[in-house]
């Protein structure tokens, strides 16, 4: 998925008065974390680049790949109903969000090698 995609997807289905930018700034920290938590702990992350999405970046696609690609509506739909206060719609969201990002943390766990890591003791 895109990013434009992503933030199309998220204005059609909850509309919202928040600028693409915040969007973007929103699905740049998911993916961040993603890379940050998720990908640099398995081999050939190395081979997987990540840059803070920008105004320019509305063609990149995500890190997420179909069908996990779900997350990223999640937490767009999270992030709306937060910055709203609407607290009961965000846990709702939040919710429907941990879901997707643990279904794509199983898949991605089952697909690829772990780093073996060299722990040091005292």
């Amino acid at each position: 998925m895109k990013i434009i995609e992503a933030i199309n997807h998220v204005d059609e289905v909850k509309p919202n008065n928040y600028s693409q930018t915040e969007k973007i700034r929103w699905l740049s920290t998911l993916d961040g974390t993603i890379k940050a938590e998720i990908i640099d702990n398995y081999e050939g992350a190395e081979s997987i680049s990540f840059e803070p999405y920008t105004e320019d970046s509305l063609l990149r696609e995500l890190l997420v790949p179909h069908p996990y690609d779900e997350v990223y509506i999640r937490w767009l739909e999270a992030q709306i109903d937060y910055a709203n206060g609407e607290y009961g719609k965000y846990n709702n969201s939040i919710t429907m969000y941990n879901t997707a990002y643990s279904a794509f943390v199983r898949y991605y766990n089952k697909m690829h090698k772990p780093i073996a890591k060299n722990f040091t003791h005292f």
